[in-house]
């Protein structure tokens, strides 16, 4: 038995907004985009999520992740100028961040990717 809307929730958007709001709820399966706005309301109402502590985990994880790949921007220049580089803590953040981005993903009803093989505890080149 279909449910029976009678109350109206209103948001003003551009039609470039509008219009990307409808591809992107139509590449996700939903057959309109009130259908994957109600969805998104309900999802957020479950997880108990108020939009404030995804947006703020990502902008951590996306400073982490810049920062690690200066880190190994370094170790590819040592290992080029002929240095013994000690990659284990770089790569060691580099799992605890993936590890951390695979748990909002999970929270978030994405699938995570599932990584096949697993580094040796030392990494030395």
């Amino acid at each position: 038995m279909p449910i029976t809307r009678t109350s109206r929730l209103s948001v003003r958007a551009s039609p470039a907004e509008l219009e990307h709001w409808k591809t992107i709820a139509r590449n996700l399966g939903h057959t309109t985009t009130a259908h994957w706005i109600r969805a998104l309301l309900a999802n957020s109402e479950l997880a108990s999520d108020n939009g404030q502590q995804v947006g703020s985990e990502l902008y951590s994880l996306r400073h982490s992740l810049s920062r690690i790949g200066n880190n190994l921007n370094q170790l590819a220049h040592s290992a080029h100028c002929g240095d013994s580089v000690h990659c284990g803590a770089v790569l060691s953040e580099l799992e605890h961040r993936l590890h951390r981005i695979d748990h909002l993903l999970a929270r978030s009803g994405h699938p995570s990717t599932r990584r096949r093989c697993v580094r040796s505890a030392r990494t030395l080149h």
